[in-house]
């Protein structure tokens, strides 16, 4: 997944295609500390509801969509919507069995067509598609489904909110600042993307997992979901390394060929 914060997608991504080998030495804990200037604040609760991180989920993605159509860029091909809104629906409908809490939510997607940006997905059911990478991936029915499917995995399992618990443990200071200041600071300060890393490339490896699972109890077949990987690893500028955020493209590929045979009994190339 691509996210808000570390370019284009914001929350989280799949598609990296141009992929680099960063490597963060640790944040100094002392080096964040309990802001004096700004009035004070409520303490942020402890655990972030849920409802919390949606309200603030659906301020960002109106405001990205807002600047996409303001752009240009946002919803120009009515068919390929369409086909993105059906492939949801089957991947919602197999997806209530094992977490019913999301069939109350408000789901929705978009299309985007800016250039090197991917998909993404907020908490409270918001995604984003990147028509010009799903072209450039040549990506078919099933291979797409398994794209949405790892968005849709990212935002069941609540990993917005986990990794706004996450960055509040390693920064305890931040309690004393708005939940709007610990949004933008996840998405762009470089010393909580630093931090957050390692956390975020266990999401991507979950989310690989259980969207795989998912969209394959909804009916996809297997081979065209592990191709998906096969594609991403074969478009990727370095497909055996990590990035910043997300494990080596080759390194999932793999994850989902050895699933795939758990799954099935049988090898999936």
């Amino acid at each position: 997944m691509m996210q808000v914060r570390r370019m284009y997608f914001y929350r989280y991504a799949c598609i990296c295609l141009v992929s680099s080998h960063f490597a963060f030495a640790p944040p100094s804990m002392a080096q964040v500390s309990k802001p004096t200037s700004e009035p004070s604040q409520a303490i942020l609760s402890s655990p972030l509801s849920s409802a919390q991180v949606i309200a603030g989920a659906e301020k960002m993605y109106r405001q990205r969509l807002s600047d996409l159509a303001y752009a240009g860029y946002l919803d120009q091909d009515a068919d390929f919507l369409a086909q993105l809104n059906n492939i949801m629906q089957t991947l919602l409908t197999s997806l209530a069995h094992d977490y019913p809490a999301t069939l109350a939510w408000q789901w929705e997607i978009h299309s985007s067509h800016e250039p090197e940006e991917s998909a993404l997905s907020m908490a409270g059911g918001k995604i984003l598609v990147n028509q010009w990478q799903v072209q450039k991936l040549s990506l078919n029915q099933a291979e797409l489904a398994m794209l949405l499917s790892h968005e849709i995995a990212h935002t069941a399992l609540e990993h917005n909110r986990l990794e706004y618990e996450h960055a509040l443990m390693l920064f305890p200071a931040w309690r004393y600042r708005s939940f709007d200041a610990l949004e933008d600071a996840v998405d762009n300060d470089t010393q909580f993307l630093r931090a957050l890393a390692p956390l975020c490339k266990q999401q991507e490896e979950q989310a690989d997992q259980i969207g795989l699972q998912l969209a394959w109890r909804a009916g996809f077949p297997l081979q065209s979901l592990v191709n998906f990987y096969k594609k991403l690893s074969r478009h990727s500028a370095n497909p055996n390394f990590d990035t910043a955020s997300h494990p080596a493209p080759a390194q999932r590929w793999m994850a989902m060929r050895e699933l795939a045979l758990q799954l099935s009994g049988a090898a999936v190339r």
